[in-house]
């Protein structure tokens, strides 16, 4: 896997971490978005219920784009875009069915913006993009723990 920067002193080497509580989530969330420098693309990938969107309130509301109670899935409006200093995509591809679907949320010309796009489901579909990349994968792990595993980004 070629090393790709995505902040000041990435590294491709894996880390894990567990969160018991929502507000632990979203606190990791927050120390990943010190952590981001546009353009990056972050992939969220999980089980229904894993805590991806609960994440993304930390990233988001950590980069200052918006508060977290304003951050929720865009499982039906597909794209949520939050900005401040930097403009945040956050996007579902959970209902996303075929190529036609993707196209449709205008993907090209977001990813032609300085911005930081964060992706649910990623695995629906393979992307091929130059823009530094992190790969975040979320687990259950009991009651309301959360095993959350981060590649390509140092904390």
């Amino acid at each position: 896997m070629a090393d790709r920067e995505a902040g000041a002193g990435s590294t491709w080497s894996p880390a894990e971490f567990v969160s018991h509580s929502s507000e632990e989530t979203i606190a990791k969330g927050r120390e990943i978005a010190a952590n981001l420098r546009p353009p990056v693309i972050v992939m969220l990938s999980g089980e229904l219920g894993s805590g991806k969107t609960t994440l993304t309130k930390g990233i988001i509301s950590g980069m200052g784009a918006a508060r977290e109670e304003e951050v929720t899935s865009p499982t039906f409006t597909l794209v949520h875009v939050f900005h401040n200093d930097c403009k945040v995509y956050h996007i579902d591809l959970y209902r996303i069915e075929n190529f036609t679907d993707l196209e449709s949320l205008g993907l090209e010309d977001i990813l032609g913006e300085e911005a930081v796009v964060i992706i649910e489901w990623p695995e629906r579909f393979t992307f091929r993009t130059d823009w530094p990349r992190v790969d975040i994968r979320l687990e259950h792990a009991g009651d309301d723990s959360r095993r959350i595993a981060i590649l390509g980004l140092k904390l």
